[in-house]
């Protein structure tokens, strides 16, 4: 009986849970978001500008983030969920297609600002409803849950503030910082609210679950690279199959492909095996919330950043007025480019201190080896620019995994093992009721 009230209202998770098709769902959200960042930077190539949609992407995260939480505590493609899910969609979808206007209100149309503003609130006001929803018997839970609907309005005026007020009592220089101000404090309010309740939102049911969905959305991330590589704004389908683009395509996978062997290979599995040992709620909470909301999110950047490093490096490739190699890079998408790995680089690197206790010393050479490159790499063709940072990048994350050879076969036989041991109950369970 009480069963059926849960499949109409909202039904809990279960420790072995794993990702939901609305959650996937969901992330196809975020692949048009990350694009739009990039798309937004590539229109803005200025170190303020960057700051700016860096600012955004937070923020983005911390929606995600929300979602992410939620799939953890309940099934979301059971009851009412869905219904609250495809709203929260919706409004993450306005604020992903708002994202270009939201620092200024323009002349004409809607204020942009105000309709990422709403759509913010929207989705974690929809997220939040769940949360206090299933806490209504639990006065301590639903405390903490009214906690973080106070954080979000204060975030959403703080967002409204920027984009209304500082054109009316500044100009120039003084506007621009007035707004980046009030972006930055939205942004402290959200995740110092994060930091202050001590992990009492990141209750972990499924460390599976945990681990499998931010592995999910840093694959969204690596996607987004790649379409960056193949797509710009400028792109025009004419334009010849040369060599040259088709080396520019080989190293931009080269590096991607890097980057995936480097989180997913060991690390990711070694995390989530950390979490599953972590048996204390408060401590495992904590841990979710450190490794995984907060240290994730430069590891999304440094994605982001190298995707707005490639854009149009191709369709620039094709051009037959471009010379063979390409022309040297502009400083902006160098650094981007060079910068967005060495920041992805960086937070694995912290990320295997935390969750297994590694100082993975090679990569921390790979990064210096990077800063080196850079002002080498100013000075030469793109596609040479693009050859050594996939060497560079190549090297260090071969010689992580020689150096963690030892500890890599035991965290994938570990992996392997729980693989074949759940496809074994699998079977059974089938073949009892099916």
């Amino acid at each position: 009986m009480g069963e059926d009230r849960g499949t109409r209202g909202v039904r809990r998770s279960a420790p072995g849970s794993r990702a939901t098709p609305l959650e996937l769902f969901y992330d196809l959200v975020f692949v048009f978001a990350f694009l739009h960042v990039t798309t937004a930077t590539a229109g803005n190539p200025t170190i303020s500008g960057l700051v700016q949609y860096l600012v955004l992407l937070a923020l983005l995260w911390w929606c995600w983030s929300g979602f992410a939480v939620l799939g953890n505590l309940i099934r979301t493609d059971q009851g009412i969920v869905p219904a609250v899910g495809f709203v929260t969609i919706a409004a993450a979808f306005v604020l992903a297609l708002s994202l270009p206007k939201a620092f200024v209100d323009r002349p004409g149309g809607l204020s942009g600002p105000l309709v990422f503003a709403t759509c913010y609130f929207l989705v974690r006001v929809s997220e939040s409803v769940i949360f206090l929803w299933l806490g209504r018997r639990n006065r301590d839970v639903r405390r903490r849950w009214q906690l973080l609907v106070v954080p979000a309005l204060v975030a959403t005026t703080l967002i409204v503030v920027a984009g209304q007020l500082p054109q009316r009592f500044f100009d120039g220089t003084a506007e621009s910082v007035a707004r980046l101000l009030c972006w930055v404090a939205a942004i402290g309010v959200e995740y110092g609210a994060g930091l202050a309740l001590k992990g009492a939102g990141w209750t972990v049911l499924s460390a599976g679950h945990w681990a499998e969905r931010h592995g999910q959305i840093v694959l969204v991330a690596l996607g987004e690279a790649i379409i960056a590589l193949g797509f710009s704004p400028g792109e025009i389908p004419g334009l010849p199959l040369t060599w040259p683009v088709l080396f520019a395509a080989v190293l931009g996978i080269a590096v991607a492909a890097a980057m995936w062997w480097a989180y997913f290979d060991t690390l990711a599995l070694g995390m989530e095996q950390t979490l599953h040992r972590t048996r204390d709620p408060g401590a495992r909470a904590i841990l979710a919330r450190n490794a995984y909301s907060y240290l994730h999110l430069p590891v999304i950047a440094g994605v982001i950043l190298f995707a707005l490093g490639l854009k149009g490096l191709i369709h620039e490739g094709a051009d037959p007025g471009t010379p063979s190699w390409g022309v040297p890079l502009p400083s902006f998408d160098l650094l981007a480019l060079y910068g967005g790995v060495g920041l992805y680089l960086l937070a694995l690197i912290v990320l295997g201190r935390k969750m297994l206790g590694a100082p993975r010393w090679p990569t921390i050479g790979g990064i210096l080896l990077l800063v080196a490159l850079v002002p080498v790499a100013g000075a030469l063709p793109e596609l040479v620019a693009l050859g050594m940072l996939a060497l560079a990048t190549a090297l260090a994350v071969a010689a992580q995994t020689v150096v963690d050879s030892r500890r890599r076969s035991g965290v994938r036989q570990t992996a392997f093992e729980e693989q074949l041991a759940a496809e074994e109950e699998h079977t059974r369970w089938r073949g009892q009721h099916l």
